[in-house]
C-alpha cells in the first residue's frame, strides 16, 4: 500500500464513522435506541471475548442479567477477578467466571478450548468481540499482522475449534449462536491478498477495515455452510456503532479529541449496545 493510498484508506475510515454518527444522532431525534426485552436464560452458557472491557463487558454485563453461565474469554489477568467479582454483584449471577484467552496466539487458543471442553457443559453462545484498533505496526506471536491475526484469524479458530460444542448445545427452534461483532468500516475496507500483513506500507486504519470486511465474508460464509447442512446453529454479524468505550486510544488526536469532548451526546454509550441497528439479529431463544 502506497502512502498516498495509507491516507485514502484513513479518510475513508473516518468518513463511514462521520456517517455512522449521523445516523446515530438521526436515530436519537427521531425517537432513541428502545431496548429490547430478553426472556431469562438461566440454561445457557456463553463465552464472551474480551470481556473484561467496553462492549465485551457490557455484552458479558447483560447476558449474566439473563441467567446465563458466562465465560470472559481474555488476555487480561490483573483485571480479571475484579471484573468477574463487579459482574456477580451487578447481576445477581455468580454464574460468572474468567478463562486466559490470547487471541493473538494460537497456542493459548487452543489450551483455551481444551479447558473449556474439559468443563463438560454445553455452548449456547460465543460473542467474537475482542478487537484492536488502528494500532502501530507490530505481529501477533505466530507472526501475522496485529489486526488480521488477532480481530480475524484468532476469532476465526476460536470459532471452528468451538463449533462442535455450539452444535451439540443447539436444536432445531432453539439453535445456538455464533455473534461476531464488526464495525461499519468493513464498507470501506479491502483484501489485500498479495499484501494481507501490511508489510509493503502499512496503514492501521486500512489494516483494521480490512480485518472487520474479513470478519463479515468469514461469518457471511459460515452461515450458509451451516443453512447447508441443517446445522442448529447460525452465524451472525453485528454493527455496533460508534460507542464511547477506550478503544479509540490510537486513533487520530483530533477524533479523540472529539470523543472527549462530544462522546457523551454523539457516541453510544454502553447501556445501549443491546439496542443495535442489527436487532433483528440478537433476538432470544424462543
Amino acid at each position: 500500500m502506497s502512502p498516498l493510498s495509507a491516507a485514502r484508506a484513513a479518510l475513508r475510515v473516518y468518513a463511514a464513522g462521520a456517517a455512522v454518527v449521523l445516523a446515530q444522532l438521526l436515530r436519537r431525534c427521531l425517537g432513541g435506541f428502545a431496548e429490547p426485552v430478553f426472556p431469562p436464560q438461566p440454561d445457557r452458557v456463553a463465552i464472551v471475548t474480551g470481556g473484561t472491557d467496553g462492549i465485551g463487558y457490557a455484552t458479558a454485563r447483560q447476558l449474566a442479567r439473563l441467567g446465563m453461565h458466562v465465560i470472559i474469554a481474555g488476555n487480561n489477568d490483573s483485571k480479571a477477578q475484579d471484573v468477574v467479582r463487579r459482574l456477580k454483584e451487578e447481576t445477581s449471577n455468580d454464574k460468572v467466571e474468567f478463562l486466559y484467552c490470547d487471541l493473538a496466539s494460537l497456542t493459548s487458543i487452543r489450551q483455551f478450548v481444551q479447558k473449556f471442553k474439559k468443563k463438560k457443559i454445553p455452548l449456547h453462545v460465543l460473542v467474537n468481540n475482542a478487537a484492536v484498533m488502528m494500532v502501530p505496526q507490530r505481529k501477533t506471536r505466530d507472526g501475522f499482522e496485529e489486526h488480521f491475526g488477532l480481530n480475524y484469524l484468532g476469532h476465526f479458530v476460536l470459532t471452528n475449534l468451538l463449533l462442535d460444542s455450539l452444535k451439540a448445545a443447539g436444536r432445531p427452534g432453539r439453535t445456538a449462536r455464533v455473534v461476531t461483532v464488526s464495525s461499519a468500516t468493513h464498507y470501506v475496507g479491502e483484501l489485500r491478498l498479495r499484501d494481507l500483513h501490511g508489510s509493503r506500507c502499512y496503514s492501521p486504519h486500512g489494516a483494521y477495515a480490512q480485518s472487520k470486511l474479513a470478519l463479515v465474508l468469514f461469518t457471511y460464509h459460515l452461515q450458509r455452510l451451516l443453512a447447508a447442512q441443517g446445522s442448529p446453529v447460525t452465524a451472525n454479524v453485528a454493527d455496533p456503532g460508534v460507542v464511547d468505550t477506550d478503544l479509540y486510544r490510537h486513533v487520530f488526536w483530533g477524533t479523540r479529541l472529539i470523543q472527549k469532548m462530544l462522546g457523551w451526546w454523539a457516541f453510544k454509550k454502553l447501556k445501549m449496545l443491546l439496542s443495535l441497528e442489527g436487532r433483528s439479529r440478537l433476538t432470544p431463544w424462543t
